[in-house]
């Protein structure tokens, strides 16, 4: 353990006293390398930093804060492939995701440059003869941001990015399954010209490091996205220095199948919605709601595409889906395929612990049928390439289905009647809906987020980040006799 990647605070790099080992889940005997883990003090002094740093690059010129983010985002585009394979090779997934996931990353920040110069006030005249009324955004403060392990470079960068443009300092505790990505990213911003303690990063775990951040009354801000239970405590954390928080959480999205679908279609969307990214995204449609008219015939296509789907190492060429990212997510989504045989389900395909060439933590896609709505896999998230088929008779009961959980991410819908997807975009109880698309994929530049017990507070992404990243203040100016 002679190089240890360490934390960045206060401008400079900290090793700390301890480490951990990033393991490739593609061969579980390849350490790509050793991160420090950061301390209560060293959060303590992040945030310390932050705090002084904030005042200077809030009151930095547009032009300057719009240039340094440019230039992040432009490097990050122009080194995709290579920290595309570096982020593969810690997560899982096929290099191609991976790849685009930092090229992703860098319109984010490209965007967010632009975003700089976009941000404007309002002008009103009060209700006082002769008094102005100014409304203007200013910077939260300090953000801390809690980002998770299966977009280890995407999600962090879309808070990060506005949280910096909008003039806030950062403080950003990472997932420590996936460091890698998160140091690679520090180090490009760290050669920015950003005000010492601008941009914090603390890798430790999230009872240690992240509990240390939640709890610190210099905190103005907290992004976090992860699990619901988390998610609750993280809430209830803040609550106690009534610091904002913008929570996005999990997710059990339905894709519905109607009988008038393309099923060539349907199957594409099944496939990129459920098991890109090994299934392990909270946009996933783990539920397929079936007409039970198309129900045989559209098994049968998504079998024979599950069947044929390449499962590899990361960095394989071919490989369409990777392994799972962890021994531990390995094993819950053994459980979970336990626990719907159980249920009455029937495993039609995949489900299988593989052996390769490699030792790592591989499953092949796996396909439920004869499951309800009712049923325990239906109703928890499972993070894993497994989805459950569930019949319906006609559309009020897939709309019924879709909108029958405690979650409300997405959406989707396959059909070939515009009256039907209509009162589907308008119906179902999601943040976000998707016809004839799936229900994995959003865009940079609008709104991104769910409803129920997906979501809490603002949305994120494009123009509507801005309400969480920044406060509002309202200025009135009496402009006196002009004699």
């Amino acid at each position: 353990m002679t190089d240890i990647h360490g934390n960045f605070f206060d401008g400079a790099w900290h090793k700390g006293d301890t480490a951990i080992a990033n393991i490739n889940p593609s061969d579980v005997s390849d350490v790509i390398g050793h991160y420090a883990q950061a301390t209560a003090a060293e959060v303590d002094a992040a945030v310390e930093a932050a705090i002084r740093a904030g005042r200077t690059w809030a009151a930095t010129g547009l032009e300057a804060r719009a240039g340094a983010l440019d230039a992040i985002g432009r490097e990050l585009m122009a080194r995709s492939q290579e920290l595309g394979e570096l982020l593969s090779r810690e997560e899982g997934k096929p290099r191609a995701e991976g790849v685009g996931e930092i090229f992703r990353s860098g319109q984010f920040f490209t965007y967010y440059a632009a975003e700089v110069l976009r941000l404007q006030g309002d002008k009103a005249d009060s209700v006082r003869p002769g008094v102005e009324v100014d409304v203007t955004r200013e910077p939260m403060g300090v953000v801390a941001i809690i980002s998770p392990w299966n977009f280890p470079m995407a999600t962090a960068v879309w808070k990060i990015a506005p949280a910096l443009a909008f003039g806030n300092a950062v403080v950003w505790k990472p997932a420590n399954l996936t460091p890698a990505s998160a140091w690679a990213l520090t180090e490009i911003i760290a050669r920015q010209d950003l005000p010492a303690g601008t941009f914090s990063l603390v890798m430790g775990s999230g009872s240690g490091a992240g509990q240390a951040l939640i709890d610190h009354p210099g905190v103005n801000a907290i992004s976090f996205t992860g699990s619901l239970d988390v998610g609750r405590t993280v809430a209830v954390s803040a609550a106690k220095n009534l610091t904002k928080v913008q929570l996005e959480m999990g997710s059990k999205n339905a894709l519905v199948v109607m009988d008038d679908a393309d099923l060539d279609v349907a199957v594409s969307c099944a496939v990129a919605g459920g098991y890109s990214g090994t299934g392990q995204k909270c946009t996933a449609s783990s539920r397929i709601v079936v007409h039970r008219k198309v129900h045989d015939a559209f098994v049968d296509k998504l079998t024979g595409a599950l069947t044929a789907m390449k499962v590899g190492p990361a960095l394989a060429e071919g490989t369409e889906m990777g392994p799972v990212a962890s021994e531990a997510q390995l094993a819950t989504d053994m459980a979970y395929l336990d626990l719907a045989r159980e249920e009455g389900c029937e495993v039609v395909c995949g489900g299988e612990r593989l052996d390769l060439a490699t030792e790592g933590y591989y499953l092949s896609p796996a396909l439920l049928t004869g499951s309800t709505n009712a049923m325990r896999i239906n109703r928890e998230e499972m993070f894993a390439p497994i989805a459950a088929v569930i019949p319906v008779s006609d559309y009020d009961e897939a709309l019924a289905v879709t909108n029958d959980t405690e979650f409300g991410l997405t959406a989707g819908i396959v059909t070939g009647s515009l009256a039907r997807a209509t009162h589907f975009r308008r119906n179902a109880q999601t943040g976000c809906v998707m016809v004839n698309l799936p229900t994995a994929g959003t865009d940079y530049h609008v709104p991104f987020g769910g409803r129920k017990n997906s979501s809490y507070g603002p949305r994120e992404q494009g123009r509507y980040a801005a309400e969480f990243y920044t406060q509002v203040k309202t200025a009135y100016v009496r402009a006196g006799d002009p004699d």
